[in-house]
């Protein structure tokens, strides 16, 4: 009898989502297998890099040598405001560099992207065609970047809809899920805005957020139900400690991906555990 597959669901959360590199990390150091993957939004980016055949120390090194808070215009084009402020084409442009120009039966691993139809609300997962397309379906945040035209759908963040595509991967064939929830649930959001708020007290001169952080966070706290009960579907959930990071905090790159190891090793004897029964 063979061993069970093991399938990850990687969630969204922008700047959180590098934590899903600590992850990867060390399940590879570990040896366990990852037999299938299903990501959205960040998630999508990293999984489909290491669906890829990029190892996690790759993804890591290529990350950190991209300096996204000093180069972070590259992928920025401006457009005039119709479905997004964002056109994508130079973000397309980025992530060609690394993805590619591939097809889904090119991977290594057996990968797939959620997105929304935002017209409809459903979700649209999309494992056929490009993979560069799939991805830039599923990283398209409301507002922000503008709506990804694909087979003849209008397609935004699948983080919209389902946070964490757990029930993806279970459709995948996975015998052993893994969730990735890289976005603090209602408690920790709560939490992290009373203690923005007293800090405020102290510094008169506090920024005021951006509208991209202020839409971002709205997407935490409207997606923080939905995430409970897709994680409740999986077998193991990691959730690295980000409750202080922003969705824009690139800055602290290293920071969520040492959080990402950190929550890994707490799960590895279960994962152990769920492989030997």
């Amino acid at each position: 009898m063979g061993r069970k597959t093991v399938g990850i669901a990687l969630g969204g959360g922008a700047a959180r989502g590098i934590a899903h590199i600590g992850v990867l990390e060390v399940l590879e150091k570990e040896n366990i297998p990852i037999d299938m993957i299903a990501g959205t939004s960040a998630g999508a980016i990293v999984g489909a890099l290491f669906a890829k055949g990029m190892s996690a120390a790759e993804i890591k090194k290529e990350l950190l040598n991209m300096e996204l808070t000093k180069k972070s215009w590259q992928m920025v084009d401006i457009s005039l405001p119709k479905s997004g402020f964002i056109g994508g084409k130079k973000l397309i442009e980025l992530l060609k560099n690394y993805i590619g120009d591939v097809d889904f039966s090119d991977l290594k691993i057996p990968f797939a992207c959620t997105s929304t139809d935002i017209m409809s609300g459903e979700e649209v997962i999309i494992d056929k065609g490009s993979v560069l397309e799939g991805v830039r379906a599923s990283i398209s945040v409301p507002i922000v970047f503008a709506a990804c035209e694909h087979n003849g759908r209008f397609l935004v963040d699948g983080g919209l809809v389902d946070p964490v595509p757990v029930e993806v991967v279970k459709s995948m064939g996975a015998d052993i899920v893994i969730a990735v929830n890289v976005s603090p649930r209602m408690p920790d959001v709560r939490k992290r805005i009373y203690i923005e708020e007293a800090i405020s007290y102290h510094l008169p001169n506090i920024k005021e957020p951006s509208m991209y952080t202020i839409m971002m966070n709205y997407m935490s706290i409207m997606n923080s139900r939905a995430a409970d009960a897709s994680l409740k579907k999986a077998d193991i959930v990691i959730e690295p400690r980000l409750a202080n990071i922003s969705f824009t905090d690139f800055k602290k790159a290293e920071h969520c991906i040492l959080e990402g190891e950190f929550a890994a090793i707490d799960a590895l004897l279960d994962i152990k555990r769920l492989l030997a029964c």
